[in-house]
């Protein structure tokens, strides 16, 4: 009877150990998932905070230079086959997307035409900002060494602090042989007319007498006749 009582009590207590280990196995696995769960949470707060940190652009910049990337390489494939890359891009193009691409192109750039003197310095001024190719590396240099004067504010002093470089000078000269190259090409000459009266000194001053008599010659039409018969007061 002890013996068999002896047993009794053995297996009793076996099966406490293994409920004990099988809760301490539960723990162990529930600090480890704890664990985990506090790394990816730390981590994805890291990610949010960088993303956060980007500009609000920064996708589409992001695409645009993955696809400008592509562009080159697919560029550089077709000239080492011997391939014109605009010839080729055009063949993969359907019909439908290239009706598409040129609607969306005439809708941005619209060519209307002169309409103003305004409209039409605004259109030169887009078109110089878009030509502009900025060094960021000296831009930054600046920045740091003139520090809040850089911003211009109120009560900075830039005289003298900013120099520019020969690069920049021969830039500006080449914008402005390439604006009178095309302002010559599209100038109209008037023709010369002998036998209209001279009243100017030279060609500026002769179509600013025009735009005199467009708008005041009604007026001063007899006083010019009189100044002309030599009978003004």
């Amino acid at each position: 009877m002890e013996a068999a009582g002896s047993s009794s009590g053995t297996s009793s207590t076996m099966s406490f150990a293994e409920r004990q280990a099988e809760r301490m196995k539960k723990l162990r696995d529930l600090h480890l998932k704890r664990n985990e769960a506090r790394q990816l949470n730390h981590q994805e707060v890291v990610e949010e905070d960088k993303r956060q940190k980007l500009p609000s652009n920064y996708e589409a910049r992001k695409r645009r230079a993955d696809w400008i990337l592509k562009e080159e390489e697919d560029r550089t494939t077709a000239a080492e086959n011997g391939e014109d890359y605009d010839r080729v891009k055009l063949l993969e193009i359907s019909a439908v997307d290239a009706e598409r691409l040129d609607k969306k192109k005439k809708k941005k750039n619209p060519d209307s035409g002169f309409a103003d003197y305004e409209q039409a310095t605004l259109r030169q001024y887009n078109r110089l900002v878009k030509g502009i190719k900025p060094d960021m590396e000296k831009y930054d240099d600046q920045r740091k060494k003139l520090g809040d004067a850089f911003y211009n504010e109120k009560n900075a002093i830039l005289h003298g602090k900013f120099k520019d470089s020969k690069e920049g000078i021969d830039r500006m000269v080449d914008d402005l042989e390439k604006q009178v190259a095309k302002r010559e090409k599209y100038s109209r000459r008037r023709m010369h007319n002998d036998d209209a009266d001279i009243d100017y000194i030279n060609e500026r001053n002769m179509n600013f007498n025009k735009k005199l008599e467009r708008f005041y010659g009604q007026h001063t039409a007899e006083i010019k006749q009189n100044l002309e018969r030599g009978t003004a007061v």
